[in-house]
């Protein structure tokens, strides 16, 4: 018995529905307008194009149609007081809203707009525009400038100018290279608005300003440490190679000597400093106190580096001349100076002792001397 309410819901929801569907059928089939549209399985109107409704009954109005109505699709029936395609004229305009200013006359044209007869000096849709300085001048900012004039109120006109431009007309480009933007010696190419920098050999960037490294490309060979400089690079090259890039082996020290040469003279070279790359033939005497070139035999071969090291731990010629001509004229202030000093003591000793020795001399004298006689205590004391 508990069972009879749960086997009756479902049934009576069905037989709900079908009579709801039958009754829906119905009605659509007889208020759906069979020339505009029809009936579907499920009992609703669906309307053909052109048709709006429950029973598409109503046509659909033309597209932007403002005060319209249709007979048929896409029509749009002006109401009264409205023309236009859309219906947006409004034909008693001038009687409601007075759109022309300044005292013009408004006119109804054909197509329903109105139109505005501007007495001089004013113009524009509704004669709200009067003809000022700008248009007077026909508008002479140049450069893409923007004349302002106060809607032609004002008494003169004024340009806007684009970025870039200055000047009463804007006609005066900005010279952009004027701050010197462009680093390291690059060319500046001036622009509107802008500028361009022609970097010279080593830097780029949008001013120059980046090193370019030449130690990019790795150009030192046999292990050669690689230095970047402006524009190019320098390889401090590993023992036994020399080159730019380090990419030139040193041939191996070879000998010629003849009999003069003693043993000694070998024995010595022997333990000289490390031998490289021959570049001249010298000879060393029997003594080995010097050098002397000899275009025979009894010669040995010297690299370039050791006479390159023996420079660097000298003086150059013109190093040593401005040393001898700054030591030159130290010498010569010192020496003046001194003789100066001494002149002016010695005077004023014998000033002293020319008052002691003639007491009866003038007023003037004997006071000149005590005057020099009291200068000469304080240079002492100094």
């Amino acid at each position: 018995m508990r069972c009879w309410p749960q086997l009756l819901l479902p049934a009576l929801c069905w037989i709900l529905f079908i009579c709801q569907t039958s009754a829906q059928a119905d009605e659509c089939s007889e208020h759906c307008d069979i020339y505009h549209g029809h009936c579907d399985e499920e009992g609703v109107c669906r309307c053909d194009p052109g048709w709006d409704g429950k029973f598409c009954e109503n046509c659909v109005r033309m597209p932007g149609c403002v005060h319209g109505s249709c007979h048929q699709p896409w029509q749009c029936m002006c109401h009264p007081g409205w023309a236009g395609k859309f219906c947006d004229k409004d034909i008693y305009i001038c009687e409601h809203s007075h759109p022309c200013q300044n005292e013009a006359e408004c006119l109804i044209e054909a197509d329903g707009d109105y139109s505005c007869l501007c007495q001089e000096p004013f113009h524009g849709k509704n004669c709200e525009l009067k003809r000022g300085p700008c248009e007077i001048a026909e508008f002479p900012c140049l450069n893409g400038g923007t004349c302002q004039d106060e809607r032609g109120y004002a008494d003169t006109f004024v340009c806007r100018c684009l970025a870039g431009y200055v000047g009463r007309l804007c006609e005066v480009d900005v010279d952009d290279c004027l701050m010197r933007p462009c680093a390291n010696g690059a060319t500046c190419h001036d622009g509107v608005n802008r500028f361009s920098c022609e970097c010279p050999l080593g830097f780029q960037g949008r001013f120059c300003t980046v090193n370019i490294d030449d130690c990019a490309s790795k150009p030192c060979h046999n292990g050669g440490r690689c230095f970047d400089r402006v524009g190019n690079y320098e390889c401090y090259c590993p023992e036994g190679f020399l080159g730019k890039s380090c990419e030139f082996p040193l041939p191996k020290p070879t000998w010629d000597y003849d009999q003069s040469t003693s043993a000694v003279d070998i024995e010595a070279t022997w333990a000289s400093p490390r031998v490289t790359q021959p570049v001249r033939t010298v000879g060393i005497n029997k003594l080995g106190t010097g050098m002397s070139e000899k275009p025979g035999g009894g010669n040995i071969q010297i690299s370039v580096k050791e006479v390159f090291t023996q420079k660097e731990h000298g003086l150059s010629e013109v190093q040593i001349i401005i040393v001898a001509v700054f030591g030159g004229m130290t010498g010569m202030l010192v020496l003046i100076t001194v003789t100066v000093l001494l002149w002016y003591r010695n005077r004023g000793v014998r000033m002293v002792a020319c008052c002691r020795d003639s007491p009866s001399a003038p007023k003037t004298h004997y006071h000149e001397c005590q005057e020099t006689s009291s200068n000469n205590r304080k240079t002492t004391a100094f």
